[in-house]
């Protein structure tokens, strides 16, 4: 499943990208390291961080795309680069917890 059809059925909000990556699993976590360390390529990464950082993390361990819980917000420069790097950005008012439950349910279904 796309990442933009997983942020429709869970009316989020694509912030950059296209949303056309494939989405083949999930993940949340905070620690960047771990992320790089354990993340798969294709997860759908669920984070609270907002900073620069995350869209290098991103890039290294090759997730689909960055969802921002919770009323996160992305300032100015995280957009911009996240555009430039072509990184799908999306946000929610949900949980991470939320998310995570939410979405498994279509991810699985793929399956």
């Amino acid at each position: 499943m796309k990442a933009r059809e997983v942020a429709e059925k869970l009316n989020m909000i694509i912030l950059t990208g296209d949303g056309d990556q494939e989405v083949t699993g999930l993940y949340t976590c905070d620690l960047l390291s771990w992320v790089i360390s354990h993340a798969s390529s294709g997860d759908m990464w669920v984070t609270v961080m907002n900073n620069l950082n995350i869209l290098a993390v991103a890039s290294l361990a090759d997730v689909a795309c960055i969802v921002l819980p919770e009323n996160v917000e992305a300032d100015e420069k995280l957009l911009e680069r996240a555009q430039e790097k072509e990184i799908t950005l999306i946000a929610t008012s949900r949980s991470a917890a939320n998310v995570i439950a939410e979405a498994s349910k279509w991810i699985e279904s793929e399956r």
